[in-house]
């Protein structure tokens, strides 16, 4: 029982971080300043509110995608790389 809610916990977290990334993506790339695009020769005539804004957004993204990244290296490429197992001496 209580490694199956270890499992349910996992994916909870997954699943979070998993949504803050493309909900950070959706509103860099199609809610502030408009267009699905990155900004390219339009950031000249940008209002700075809405490039700090788009920033502001990324970085959320990229702080997700990098927890992420580290907790999926510790909860699951660490244990198989090191090869835990219950018969040690």
């Amino acid at each position: 029982m209580k490694g199956k809610w270890w499992k349910v916990i996992h994916w909870i977290v997954i699943i979070n971080f998993v949504a803050e990334i493309l909900y950070s993506s959706y509103m860099v790339f199609f809610v502030v300043g408009g267009g699905g695009w990155p900004l390219f020769g339009r950031a000249v005539g940008t209002p700075i509110e809405v490039i700090l804004k788009r920033r502001l957004y990324s970085v959320e993204s990229w702080i997700a995608t990098a927890g992420l990244c580290i907790y999926l290296a510790i909860t699951e490429v660490i244990p198989k790389k090191i090869n835990f197992s219950d018969d040690h001496p």
